[in-house]
């Protein structure tokens, strides 16, 4: 829907679960205030089925969405200058209900992971940015012990290297993060190490890259965010003590975690208690509420942290302490059916 956009003004993207899933419309476009951080909804960009994570090319104003369903694909769009989206591709993932996706850095591939068939897909990108079909589709092995949640490999995140050496996928049935390396022509991954072997149950979901070089991973079902740190001398990677994510009452899932800009604080969206975490190099600092019902996903943007409450169907805007970094919530939410993914749209370097 082209002209949904204000020009002059940031924008942001929202994935909204459809259908059976969820109440919302597709890919939704907010207006961002860049100097107060307020949000304003500017329309729906795309109607598609269940866009429940967004991701951008690095290089190109493309927006790409998993349409998390049974037979899963992934769509894309060219972004205009006021936020429009005019279609580019659909094609399928090759498994079932998609959750995450990324391109790479070179922008020459698409990764997507298949959370209902534990897999993890590889599509080529042309130069105009939209995906061709696969070229490669790995499923993963495992299985953990929790029964309902673990039965079989759930691949949750896949996170390509900066560096453009290979990719990362975190598998919350299996407990593993495997280590791919991907051929940039022929599009084929291979493993050539040993998976990252989580604890048992722990479910790890997503994960973040520390300025420091520290993987930060968040696992689900044990409700803990652990440092991985490389060893220098052999690569190696070794995990840190696992901290808690929330000391709220009953179950905890956390979803999301980001580290802001300078590296000092670490930000995990915590469904059940209904919180954001802070967390410093050594400890849990704060801990607020996010002002709505099952914060599924959450984001930076300048000094702003906008948080998708999915149940309570809103979006919620809060303001970065500048010395402690704990979250501020600005006015009111933001409603919005049954957001998924929040993704600040700033023009791409080139």
């Amino acid at each position: 829907m082209a002209g949904v956009g204000v020009h002059g003004a940031e924008l942001i993207f929202v994935g909204c679960y459809t259908g059976d899933a969820g109440d919302g419309e597709g890919v939704v476009l907010l207006r961002r205030d860049p100097a107060t951080g307020a949000l304003s909804r500017a329309g729906v960009a795309a109607r598609t089925p269940s866009p429940s994570f967004l991701a951008r090319h690095p290089h190109l104003p493309v927006l790409y969405a998993v349409n998390e369903l049974t037979e899963g694909t992934v769509s894309a769009w060219t972004v205009d200058a006021d936020g429009g989206l005019t279609p580019l591709a659909v094609q399928p993932t090759g498994g079932a209900h998609p959750c995450h996706l990324a391109v790479t850095a070179d922008g020459r591939h698409l990764v997507a992971a298949n959370y209902g068939s534990g897999s993890v897909a590889v599509l080529p990108l042309d130069a105009a940015g939209a995906p061709g079909e696969r070229t490669d589709l790995v499923r993963h092995e495992g299985a953990g012990p929790v029964a309902d949640r673990q039965e079989g490999p759930h691949a949750h995140m896949v996170a390509p290297d900066p560096d453009g050496s290979g990719l990362l996928a975190v598998d919350l049935g299996a407990d593993r993060v495997f280590r791919y390396v991907l051929d940039p022509v022929s599009g084929r991954l291979t493993a050539p190490q040993t998976p990252l072997a989580a604890e048992p149950g722990s479910g790890p979901r997503h994960l973040a890259r520390h300025p420091d070089g520290t993987l930060y991973v968040v696992a689900e079902l044990a409700a803990t965010l652990t440092g991985w740190r490389v060893d220098p001398a052999t690569g190696a990677l070794a995990a840190g003590e696992a901290r808690p994510t929330s000391d709220g009452p009953g179950p905890v899932y956390p979803s999301e975690l980001a580290i802001g800009r300078d590296g000092r604080f670490t930000y995990v969206a915590n469904r059940g208690p209904d919180t954001v975490a802070v967390f410093d190099d050594e400890r849990r600092v704060a801990e607020v509420p996010t002002g709505g019902t099952w914060p599924r996903h959450l984001a930076l943007m300048g000094d702003h942290l906008y948080v998708a409450n999915e149940r309570s169907h809103s979006v919620v805007a809060f303001a970065l302490g500048a010395e402690d970094g704990v979250p501020r919530a600005l006015g009111e939410p933001t409603p919005l059916p049954s957001p998924t993914c929040v993704l600040p749209w700033v023009p791409a370097a080139r």
